[in-house]
């Protein structure tokens, strides 16, 4: 595993998406470590309410391939993550979540009491207005940018996916029948066979503005 040297500011200036990668296997130490960076992203009343497919066999890449319509990423890359959002997960037990805050001396008991009631009286509000899928697919997403500028820094390259079949992606990670969960993101990890340059972005006076929108 490569020992990280770059600052966070110099991983996003260097990040590239890469779509054709190296055959060689990323360590499993290396792989370990981009999850854990992955899973300390913040979610939305922090229910963590987002899981990671780690795909690398030989079977589960070519599935993704035909998925994305036969992208090079799942054909070259040793690692695709799929990044898999859960819309209902805040109808499940938290305790553990709670537990861990408690434990760390992050919440105390009152505003775990409070925190809980208010978090579910906004998910129940987000269903009624149908939010629930768009919110976990941000979290998820979230997670997805941590695990492209983690992979920077670890001399890895990434590319974020679109372009593929939900279903067909669901079936390859075993959740076929599992209408209460949604594909987010796929992002390739690997090697890259080139380093791509950089091909620059408009000028910030175009797309950041202050107060109000074009203003």
């Amino acid at each position: 595993m490569t020992t990280p040297t770059m600052s966070v500011a110099e991983a996003i200036r260097t990040r590239r998406t890469v779509r054709h990668y190296r055959p060689d296997p990323i360590p499993d130490a290396a792989l370990d470590a981009l999850l854990s960076l992955a899973v300390e992203a913040p979610t939305s009343w922090n229910l963590q309410d987002r899981s990671i497919v780690a795909v690398s066999g030989s079977e589960g890449l070519a599935g993704l391939t035909r998925a994305t319509g036969g992208q090079p990423q799942p054909q070259e890359a040793p690692v695709v993550l799929v990044f898999v959002a859960e819309p209902q997960s805040w109808r499940d037990d938290h305790s553990d979540v709670y537990k861990q805050a408690r434990r760390g001396g992050a919440w105390s008991d009152e505003f775990v009491a409070m925190f809980s009631a208010a978090s579910r009286t906004f998910q129940e509000d987000l269903d009624r207005r149908g939010l629930l899928r768009e919110y976990a697919v941000k979290d998820a997403v979230i997670a997805a940018s941590f695990v492209m500028l983690a992979a920077t820094e670890m001399g890895l390259a990434t590319s974020p996916m679109n372009g593929w079949d939900e279903a067909e992606v669901k079936k390859v990670i075993g959740i076929g029948d599992r209408d209460d969960l949604a594909i987010a993101l796929l992002v390739s990890v690997g090697y890259p066979a080139r380093e791509p340059r950089h091909p620059g972005r408009r000028d910030r006076g175009r797309t950041v503005f202050r107060e109000s929108y074009g203003g």
